[in-house]
């Protein structure tokens, strides 16, 4: 609740009508915070999906390719659907026959993932710079509505009239503000967990380039043995 002082008696508001006081500025700034929300909640689940690889499935991964059971492996990835599987996928697809363009493949694969993974970010950025250039054009908006009107009156200028007018010129800074505010926390959320799913992307490749290494390090010791 908000209180203004108003022929000398407190008068309470709501949360709702105090902003609807901030004129048609609030339009766009409650549409930008929709935005936000949005933006936000759509990569959290899309980001928790993309880095959930248990470590027990990629040991039975790597079983797989050292046994030589390349297609198994390939069956492996298809059924999990997450921009780790896919990135190891897409290196699967050069064996057994072109190991050489295993690690290319996987990078590759591994920047269009990342791409996927930060898109809305360029939303969460515009959002955290528009919304506070919103609020203050309200404000000036607001302030020059406030002086006209007090140009034209006829009666007595009293602090109530002006306090006022600045009030209800300031609630678009202020949503502004706290939408900028909630933009830039997401913005810088989503990119810390783009990072971290890089990096357990670009350490699972790693392992799994060893892993093919030690494969055909295998192979060709045992048809030595069978030799």
């Amino acid at each position: 609740m908000q209180s203004i002082l108003e022929k000398g008696q407190i008068k309470f508001m709501s949360i709702l009508e105090l902003l609807l006081k901030g004129g048609w500025v609030m339009v766009p700034i409650f549409l930008l915070s929709i935005l936000t929300l949005y933006a936000l909640i759509e990569r959290l689940i899309i980001l928790n999906k993309a880095g959930k690889v248990s470590q027990k499935w990629l040991n039975n991964l790597y079983n797989q390719i050292l046994t030589g059971d390349i297609e198994e492996a390939k069956l492996l990835c298809e059924q999990k659907h997450t921009a780790i599987t896919s990135v190891i996928q897409a290196g699967l697809e050069n064996l057994p026959h072109e190991p050489q363009n295993l690690e290319k493949s996987m990078e590759l694969a591994g920047q269009t993932e990342i791409y996927r993974l930060e898109k809305n970010l360029s939303l969460l950025g515009a959002v955290a710079g528009i919304a506070p250039m919103l609020g203050f054009l309200g404000t000036v908006l607001g302030m020059i509505q406030a002086f006209m009107a007090m140009a034209h009156t006829t009666t007595a200028i009293t602090p109530q009239l002006l306090a006022g007018g600045i009030y209800e010129a300031m609630i678009t800074t202020a949503a502004g503000l706290v939408v900028g505010i909630l933009a830039d926390i997401s913005y810088k959320y989503i990119l810390t967990n783009v990072e971290r799913v890089s990096y357990k992307i670009e350490q699972t490749a790693s392992q799994l380039i060893e892993i093919v290494q030690e494969s055909y390090k295998l192979q060709q010791t045992k048809r030595i043995n069978e030799a």
